[in-house]
């Protein structure tokens, strides 16, 4: 009698299986979701849509670098407040919480290294770290880095990407920098040596306007965007609607403003070519 007391059909909960976080990245190009590993594999660069996702500093030299070659100079210079700039936040305060996140002291990685087997100085900027923008250290650093260049009669690569140009918390001391780098680089031209500027994205505003801008080579890697003002603000001011893609990589090559745009995976060999064709 038990047998017809029985109900009609059992309901089994299955303990759902977790996911750990971490394995798995939204392309922000096609919205495709991708395998973390296999994003590294492809250099972060989407093989779907050809997205190039951001890299860090060191992420990028280990890019372009031949293995165990890097020496890092100038590691521990640190940013001062010399205007003690207070607003929501100080400038002591957002100098402390981006060391935190970053791992860095300031905005730029400057040493020297190989690239297929050539030495050479480097300089990368860290969108990570206020943008990535230029202040008096950056500037200190990336001059520092063109001078050993010009001394040791080495080519330099500088690697922008900076979406916040100079740094306002700065001020004057901040904006000195455009011409102390671009003077740098003069002298550095002066003695026939090579220079090779490489747009990332963002590479905006004093940036842009300085070192960034005046490369013997300038590269660009897809889609990044490219520019002194953000199209935003040029279209409230101008109160025009910009052309498809303006400020992107492809429309700057179209118009002469740089000379090449180069995927990330031939990145490096693009660079070792140029460095024997410029020498």
């Amino acid at each position: 009698m038990a047998l017809f007391g029985k109900p009609k059909y059992t309901i089994v909960r299955l303990k759902k299986k977790e996911i750990p976080d971490g394995l798995w990245t939204k392309c922000e190009g096609c919205s495709e979701t991708l395998y973390n590993k296999s994003l590294e594999e492809n250099f972060r660069v989407c093989p779907k849509c050809n997205h190039h996702f951001i890299l860090n500093a060191y992420e990028r030299i280990n890019l372009l670098l031949d293995k165990d070659t890097f020496q890092e100079s100038d590691k521990e210079m640190e940013p001062a407040d010399p205007l003690e700039f207070k607003g929501p936040k100080t400038y002591k305060d957002k100098l402390v919480q981006d060391q935190k996140i970053t791992g860095l002291k300031e905005a730029v990685i400057t040493g020297r290294g190989l690239l297929d087997g050539k030495d050479m100085m480097i300089a990368v900027t860290d969108s990570r770290f206020i943008m990535g923008s230029m202040g008096s250290v950056v500037g200190e650093k990336i001059t520092r880095a063109i001078e050993a260049a010009t001394k040791n009669k080495l080519p330099i690569i500088i690697v922008s990407g900076s979406g916040g140009g100079a740094r306002m918390y700065e001020g004057m001391f901040s904006l000195m920098q455009m011409a102390k780098t671009c003077a740098a680089l003069a002298y550095h031209h002066k003695a026939k040596l090579p220079y090779i500027s490489v747009l990332t994205n963002p590479t905006m505003a004093g940036v842009m306007a300085s070192f960034a801008g005046i490369g013997d080579m300038i590269i660009a890697e897809p889609k990044a965007l490219i520019g002194f003002t953000g199209p935003r603000v040029i279209e409230q001011t101008i109160r025009q609607k910009l052309p498809h893609g303006f400020q992107r990589s492809e429309f700057l090559l179209e118009h002469g403003l740089i000379d090449m745009i180069v995927d990330r995976k031939n990145l490096k060999t693009t660079l070792s070519q140029l460095l024997d064709y410029l020498s």
